[in-house]
């Protein structure tokens, strides 16, 4: 894929409308990769990605449905890997990716095998805490596709157990809590080999969301340098800019490369698509970087 042209390259970033994070129903979005493109373009996204966990299913669907529509919206591959690194589960996206390429399905095959097993896991602890069914409830809102524990956080929503998704985390799915199972993940140098095998750009997603102190988030870029890791989300909608300066300087301070994404999974007044997305000029920006 081509490179932005040298004028878009210097100090205009920000009139660019990028979103390199998103998820559809083949994961645990809430719109179908055709209800996603259309809001993209809507929205006058200039380059968009779809993300999906451990899946790129979505990706042919999304194309054919902009190539039918003449939507003027640029389509990255993309993919969001799930990784276990010192017992945190760490999720790295992968960008401009040849979703095809075997080192990257066989991946898939390998983390969806984990996810199925983690489901049924789950869903047996769920019936042990007195709620049946679950897997069967969650299978349904994933379309028959992947499951996620959040599609577990909206069956336990859904039937009112609890009053918000992030309430079924907090009391029953969460880590430690009575339901949860720990996941099987792939290493975070196996998911930046994979990903460069497949030709693409791996990226450390939303890294504010994983609870991690400042001494925590340096040990994971370290190790995400060192394995041979691109790029790291900078800016994402519910991001202060605090935060947004923090990772500035630790792009800086290891040399990576820049990345925005909403992490969009439905629409909401906190996030949306290309949602405050903003980032300094000087960084050295992953999309720069397409072959």
């Amino acid at each position: 894929m081509s490179t932005l042209s040298d004028e878009n390259k210097t100090n205009n970033y920000n009139s660019l409308r990028i979103d390199l994070h998103s998820h559809t129903t083949c994961s645990d979005g809430h719109l179908s990769p055709q209800e996603l493109v259309s809001r993209a373009e809507n929205y006058q996204i200039e380059q968009f990605a779809i993300t999906d966990h451990d899946t790129v299913d979505a990706f042919s669907i999304a194309q054919q449905h902009i190539d039918e529509q003449n939507f003027k919206l640029r389509l990255i591959s993309g993919i969001e890997i799930s990784t276990m690194w010192e017992n945190f589960e760490i999720h790295i996206v992968g960008l401009n990716i040849d979703t095809e390429h075997p080192a990257l399905t066989t991946l898939i095959e390998q983390q969806q095998n984990a996810r199925e097993q983690r489901a049924q896991l789950m869903a047996e602890k769920l019936t042990k805490a007195g709620f049946e069914n679950c897997y069967e409830d969650a299978k349904l809102l994933a379309h028959q596709g992947t499951i996620t524990r959040a599609h577990f956080a909206r069956v336990l929503h859904n039937r009112g157990v609890v009053s918000t998704m992030q309430k079924a985390f907090d009391k029953y799915i969460g880590k430690g809590k009575r339901a949860y199972v720990k996941p099987q993940w792939c290493s975070i140098e196996q998911a930046i080999l994979v990903i460069h095998q497949a030709g693409g750009k791996s990226v450390i997603a939303h890294p504010m969301k994983y609870d991690l102190s400042n001494k925590w988030l340096r040990r994971l870029i370290v190790d995400f340098s060192d394995a041979g890791g691109d790029a790291m989300e900078v800016a994402s909608p519910q991001m202060n800019e605090q935060q947004r300066l923090f990772l500035r300087q630790l792009l800086v301070e290891y040399q990576l490369q820049g990345s925005v994404g909403s992490d969009f999974h439905f629409p909401s007044r906190w996030s949306d698509l290309g949602k405050n997305l903003t980032l300094p000029d000087d960084v050295d920006v992953v999309w720069q970087h397409w072959q």
